[in-house]
Order: structure tokens, then sequence, then C-alpha cells
């Protein structure tokens, strides 16, 4: 026993030798070192024998240690044969990215290395309207509010007198000039006419159209005559508080578009001008602030609900953008006042228009993205880089921010709540999550240890409002999960669900690159119809926005994913090989729906193969509950690959990482207007304190950087559009063959 435990004693000494201050061992100290052990192995019934200063065999010799290896440890470092681009192979995309299935790029050209968002002034959003104009921040000025009065007004009113005469006669004619005299003398009392008795309805509609074109300032209305049998229009001036119609329809009454503004905030209406549009149009411009935060401090200021704002779609946090918003019946004065109380926000450009927005009501953004810490063999490699951009587009992907930022993606919570798993989903909501903040994990333990409800909605923040909606719904109904899921706003739920959806798209779209290449149309690939208009215009008017975040109060604006009906699209056959009417940007992929085509070739069966690896039909449903169901949903197609257009880039230097290197909308107006962008700027700073305001003094300076003790740095610069439901984050992703992954970024900018 005590020979067995010197062997193993001795053994361990050799692989894992005790540091020494001693020389390493010459080599042929190492050989003899090695060559000690020369007993021949024991005969049967007697026991090893060993020399003096000799240990008895081992039966496996252990490997030498390093010290003791012939070759140096650690080995030097051998220079690396210099491959070409083309012999590179594609780096592998993080797991993250992975797990979302983000694994391929539209071409195989070496990217380079660069920082994006290393500050948000390096990410600028600037949304293109849908008739595409550029919005941008251009003035604080006034718009006129003051009523037409020239000549080309009163040009106008011998033409409508004479079609009203046409109309009703020239005995209302009359009647009606009179009235006019008198509202144009400024008489604020002037009684109302009573045209003459009209039996026949139909006319009297026309008449009301007259005026409802003519003269927006008057309201008519229909009233019984003195005889009680026939009817007249009765024509007013538009003024005075609202008014409730008595039994005899005598009394005020409202223009009969009144009922179609009730969904909006009506502040005002009483006497709103005329000739004013019912809605305010302005620029929103803000800098490092979410959408509906900068919406919610301005509704603040005003005394409004942030639902009382309509966009066209949301924009990034940590970035400088440019939206157009809209008001019902707010004057540009009260917004205007508030420039110089806002910090990182400002608003201008002010219109007066008859229509407010709608989600989607735009054609794409333009952004200008600059990628800092650039490293690159060449200027020649990043101009390749880019041109293959260009050329070749990107798939697209839908980006990382899609799944949310969270250890618990949210196409996990879609899967659960598809298989109908309603306590599981609320646990992955409610349950801690990794890389979430001590504090706001402190409470998630403490709810799924104790279940105190009430603690839990004391401490959770207003932006969690899954989570504050469940709990508030479980403190009323216990035990009931539908009930609790169900209290989440609509479309935050469906989030959940079509998460999921764009989890399948981006698996197919990884197949289809993977197994046919990105070169053209194959058979049996889903495209868009020529004789079609294209894709539709209603989209997810959220997925432009690229920041990786959890889930805010933005994401209650409703999301839609793109519908085509299926007529729209179609499976591309030999014939249409043949005679190459479709190219690879025709080509779509379904997300999956009621009323969705699969493709015809073997990229269909990775929908199904997928769903029902996570326990999900894509035919059937499981559950009663039509909101948490595919086969209850329409579905929708989107576009394989994606082109930036108009695409412009550039290479510049910097020594200071604290300066911006593009000019914002505000630097611009600070050069046309020094004065009044100063004293905006030194009441609401909108600025970071470190990033300077004269955006082309900046570009001088990295120039001339001859002076400078810090070596300059290179950056490059990107300016192009994409259409709505297509993300930058992929475009740069594709150029870098980097992910974009905010652990990715964070290790570029370290």
């Amino acid at each position: 026993f005590s020979q067995k435990k010197k062997r193993l004693r001795q053994s361990l000494s050799l692989r894992f030798p005790a540091p020494t201050s001693q020389p390493p061992p010459t080599e042929t100290e190492a050989e003899r070192a090695a060559g000690r052990i020369t007993s021949p192995p024991p005969s049967a019934g007697h026991p090893p024998t060993a020399r003096p200063n000799e240990l008895p065999p081992l039966p496996n010799p252990p490997p030498l240690p390093p010290l003791l290896r012939k070759t140096p440890f650690p080995p030097p470092r051998q220079p690396r044969p210099r491959r070409g681009p083309a012999a590179r192979p594609a780096p592998r995309p993080p797991r993250r990215a992975r797990r979302r299935r983000i694994s391929r790029f539209a071409s195989s050209l070496p990217g380079f290395r660069g920082a994006l968002k290393q500050r948000y002034s390096d990410f600028v959003v600037h949304e293109v309207a849908r008739d595409g104009t550029l919005v941008r921040l251009t003035s604080f000025d006034l718009p006129d509010e003051r009523a037409d009065t020239d000549d080309e007004a009163e040009a106008d009113l011998p033409r409508a007198l004479e079609s009203f005469r046409l109309l009703c006669g020239d005995a209302d004619c009359e009647v009606l000039r009179g009235f006019l005299s008198s509202v144009s003398e400024g008489d604020s009392d002037v009684s109302p006419i009573i045209l003459s008795p009209d039996a026949d309805k139909a006319h009297r509609l026309e008449v009301h159209d007259f005026f409802k074109r003519n003269f927006i300032f008057l309201v008519t209305d229909t009233v019984e005559h003195s005889d009680g049998v026939q009817r007249c229009i009765r024509v007013r001036l538009r003024s005075g508080p609202r008014g409730r119609r008595n039994r005899t329809g005598i009394g005020s009454s409202e223009p009969s578009g009144w009922r179609d503004d009730r969904p909006f905030d009506s502040r005002g209406s009483v006497t709103w001008p005329y000739h004013l549009g019912k809605f305010l149009r302005f620029h929103l411009y803000k800098e490092n602030k979410d959408t509906q935060e900068a919406l919610r401090v301005i509704g603040k200021m005003l005394g409004l609900q942030p639902r009382s704002f309509r966009i066209a779609g949301t924009k990034d946090k940590r970035a400088i953008t440019t939206q157009q918003v809209t008001l019902f019946k707010v004057h540009a004065s009260r917004l205007a006042a508030l420039n110089n109380k806002l910090t990182g926000i400002k608003v201008g450009d002010f219109n007066y228009v008859k229509e407010g927005l709608v989600l989607g009501q735009l054609m794409g953004n333009r952004f200008t993205i600059t990628l800092r810490s650039v490293i690159a063999e060449s200027e020649d490699m990043i101009k390749v880089a880019v041109d293959g951009l260009i050329k070749n587009g990107f798939i697209n992907y839908y980006g990382l921010q899609r799944f949310g930022s969270a250890s618990v993606p949210t196409h996990l919570v879609g899967a659960t709540l598809l298989r109908g798993e309603w306590r599981s989903a609320v646990s992955l909501i409610l349950d801690p999550r990794e890389g979430e903040c001590d504090d706001m994990n402190g409470v998630r333990e403490h709810y799924k240890e104790h279940g105190d409800i009430d603690v839990a909605i004391r401490n959770f923040p207003r932006r969690l409002i899954a989570e504050r909606a469940i709990l508030q719904r479980l403190k009323k109904y216990p035990g009931n999960y539908l009930q609790a899921l169900m209290a989440i706003p609509r479309t935050l739920r469906l989030r959940y669900v079509h998460s999921y959806q764009s989890y399948l798209w981006n698996h197919a779209a990884s197949m289809r690159a993977g197994m046919y290449g990105l070169s053209g149309v194959i058979e049996g690939d889903l495209v868009y119809k020529k004789e079609c208009p294209g894709e539709g215009t209603v989209t997810d008017a959220s997925e432009n926005n690229d920041d990786h975040t959890n889930a805010s109060e933005m994401d209650i604006f409703a999301e839609t994913l793109p519908e085509e009906t299926i007529q729209s699209v179609k499976i591309a056959d030999s014939e249409d090989l043949l005679k190459a009417v479709y190219t690879l940007e025709d080509v779509v992929l379904p997300l999956p729906g009621s009323e969705t085509l699969f493709p015809g070739n073997e990229v269909a069966g990775i929908y199904h193969e997928i769903a029902n690896k996570d326990g999900i039909s894509l035919t059937e449903s499981i559950h009663g509950v039509k909101e948490f169901s595919i086969t209850s949903m329409k579905g929708g197609y989107r576009r394989v690959l994606q082109r930036p257009i108009d695409c412009e880039w550039d290479l510049m230097t910097y020594t200071d990482d604290k300066i911006h290197l593009v000019e914002t909308d505000l630097d611009v107006l600070s050069k046309a207007k020094p004065s009044e962008v100063n004293e905006l700027l030194s009441t609401g700073a909108s600025h970071d304190d470190s990033l300077d305001t004269s955006g082309a003094t900046i570009l001088a300076e990295t120039e001339s950087i001859g002076s400078s003790d810090l070596l300059p740095e290179l950056a490059v610069k990107l300016s192009f559009t994409l259409p709505t439901s297509s993300y930058a984050t992929m475009a740069i992703r594709e150029l870098t063959k980097t992910s974009t992954s905010v652990d990715c970024q964070k290790a570029l900018n370290s």
C-alpha cells in the first residue's frame, strides 16, 4: 500500500510539477529523466524490484510535463500565411443570432470591423413620407392662421353664388348673398337664414354638400316649415357652443362629420377656425429618446394623453431621429412654446392638414450610420464591401430586436401561447431573467418565492407593461392565467405570436439561402405576380426600430404584418424560369397564416419541422383562443432579399471619440439661424454635453490631425434608404459580416 501511495504521489508530481525558480532542464537531462523507468514488468508471483533512486514501472506512463517536452511551451507564434479574401471563411454568427436563425449572408465578400452605435449620434434616421419627401427639422416658425381674404377668395364668391343660383333659384341666392354680406361686415350675431321649402330629399342632400364644399364656415341642417309639413334647409354661421337638438328639431346642431372626430381629442373644437385643417402636423426631432417617451413628455406639458398623438411608425431610441406627428385641433403656438423647456426634443415645421397620420403611412426611412474604429486591410476592401451591399443586397432577416433583448426572447413566449400553456407563458414573462439588473431580478425572485402581488406591482416600473397587467389581473382573478394574459394590451400580446412567425421566417430564409443560394429564382419559389402592384403598404410600423430594447409602451401601437391576398403570389414553375420573368427580388417567403401559400420546394418543410419540434401545428389549433392561434391569422409575405436605395458612403478620420461626425438637423438650423437655435439650446439643451453643434467644424478639425497627439481613427459614414419592414442593422451585418447584437457591439467598442 505504501508503494502505491508513493507511486501515485510521484505520478501527480510528474503531471502537475510544482513551480520552481531553477532553470528548466536541458534536453539531455530531460531525456535522462524520461528514461529513468527501465525495470521490466514484474513476473507472476514476484514483487517488482527497483534500483536505487528508481521508481517501479507504471502500466501507462504519464505524458511528459510541458517543461520536459523537446519543443518549447508554449510554442512560438508562427506567422499565418496570408490568404486572399475569397479564401476566408465567413465568421460564425454568435449564439444569440444563431438561435434566431440569422446565420447566412447574401454574398461571400469579406467584411471589415467597425463599431455600430458607439454614440447615439452615429445613428441618424429621417422618415420618408408617403410622397417621397424627407422629413427634416427646418424651421421653428409658426404658420399663418389668418383666414384667406385675398382677391382670389373674393373672386371665388361670384362663381359659388352662380352655382347656388342654378341649384336653388334666384330667391334663395339673393337671401344667401345678403347673409354673406352681413358676415363679411363682421356681424357675429347675424341670424340664420331659412331657404325655400324643399320636399325632395335628394335635392336637399345636394344643397348640404354644396355648402360643405364652398362655404366651410357655414353650417346647414334641415328643419320643419312653419306649416309643420314641409321641410327647409337652415343656414347659419359656424360659431357658438355645442347645443342639443330638441324634439322639434330647432336648436344648434353639429356638422355631419362631427361623429367621425370622436376618437380624437376634441379640445378647441368650439372655437377652432373654420379655415384651418383639423390636424396640426409637425416634425418631431429627438435625441437618445424613445418615441413614446418623447410624446409622453410633450403630452404631459400640454395636458394630453399619449394616445392623442398619431405617428406613421416608431423610431429608434439610441439615435437622432426626425419624424412626422399629428394632433387633433391643437394650435401650433402651444407646441412651439415648449421648445425652450424640452431637453433632447424639438418640434417644428408646423402645418395644418385635413387628415391625421395612421400607422404605416410612410414610404420608409433614410439612415445615416457612422461606423467607428474601422479596421480594414485597405480602402479598396471597404469599397468592395459597400459595392457588394449595393449590388447583392442583404437577406431581409427580422433583426434581433424583433425577438427582444432579454434572456427570454419573445418568440419563446409566443410558442408557449400557441401551445395553450397559459401558466408557463405567465412564468416566462414574470420569472427572473439573466442579464437583468439586480433590483429588477430581486422583485421577480421575491414574487416567484412569495407570490406577493402587491409588492411586485409596487416595485415593477411602468415600462414593464405586460408584467404589471398580468399581476393586476391575477390579483382580481387568482389562478386564471388566460385571463391574466388577456389583460396585456392586445397589440403587445400579439407581438409574441408575430415574433414566432418571424422566427419561422428566419429559419426558412436561412434554409433557402443555404440550400439553393441567392443567385436567382428556382422552381417552387413563391414570387409576387408581375401584374400585381407589389408588396402591401400595411406594415409593422415598429419594424424599422433597430433598438435592442425590451417591449415598452411604444409597442402598444398596432403591429400588423405585411398582408397580401393569395392571388398576389404564385409558385414559380419551369415556364417562368425559361422566360426569366422573375428575379430574386420577386421571391418571398410566407409568414404562416390561414391565407398564405407555402413554397413548392423543400423550403416549405422547414416551417412544419420547426413548428412540430416546438409542439405547434400550423394547420389546426389545439385551443379556442383565436388571438393565440396561427390558423386564425391571415399571415403575410416578406421579400427574401432587400437592396438599399440611394446608398452613399464616405471615409473620415477622427481623434476624439466624443464628437459626432454627422451634421444633424439642429446643426444645420444653428448655421441658418444661430441666435434662435442657441437660445433654444441654452434653455433646453438638446445636444449631449460632449457633442459639438457645429458639425462642419468638427469634420474640418478631424481632417487636420497633424497637430494632435492622438492617433487618428477611421470611420465609415453610410447613407441609404430602406422601405418599411426592413432593418438597417441587417444591412450593416451584411456589410461587416459581424453580428449587430449588443454584446458583440460592446466588445467592438471596448
